[in-house]
């Protein structure tokens, strides 16, 4: 007997049958492989919305954090300008003229007595609008009042500009 164990075993069909049972096993997990993929997929999908979910809420948190920064940032401002203007505004009860002014595209007035309207013409004094009144004040505060919130400058006239450049027609200033 000079075979070799390969060719006794080939002979007697165990090899056969080994390589059989291993492609029947590769059959069967090829079969299998599409239903895990299937479910893996339905798996992937409810986490991709689970995924989607967490983001969409995140952003929504992410966003109303900045809202409530931009609240307080705004409410700070306020209460700083309140400060600033505190006791410094300059309107007279018994002022008799008119000071028309272009402020947020409309033609707003401030009453005003015949040295204030020279003051506020020559840039030596500025309106600055704050809870609903037009505030007359000095030029520094005026620009101090601009450096915390520039939105509150109504009105200031750069010095020796006189009329002409303030931006308001020269029949509006009664």
């Amino acid at each position: 007997m000079t075979e070799s164990l390969r060719e006794q075993l080939l002979k007697s069909g165990i090899v056969k049958q080994l390589r059989e049972e291993k492609q029947a096993r590769r059959e069967s997990r090829e079969q299998r492989e599409p239903r895990r993929r299937a479910r893996g997929e339905e798996i992937d999908l409810g986490r991709a919305y689970a995924l989607r979910a967490q983001a969409e809420k995140q952003e929504r948190a992410r966003l109303e954090r900045e809202a409530a920064e931009r609240a307080r940032e705004r409410k700070e401002r306020k209460r700083r300008l309140q400060e600033l203007l505190d006791g410094k505004a300059l309107n007279r009860d018994d002022a008799e003229l008119l000071r028309h002014f272009s402020y947020g595209d409309k033609i707003r007035r401030v009453h005003v007595d015949a040295e204030q309207l020279r003051a506020l013409n020559a840039g030596e004094l500025g309106v600055v609008q704050h809870n609903g009144r037009y505030l007359i004040v000095a030029r520094a505060v005026a620009l101090e009042a601009q450096a915390i919130a520039p939105e509150a400058l109504a009105l200031l006239v750069e010095p020796g500009a006189g009329d002409a450049d303030d931006g308001v027609p020269d029949d509006l200033v009664w």
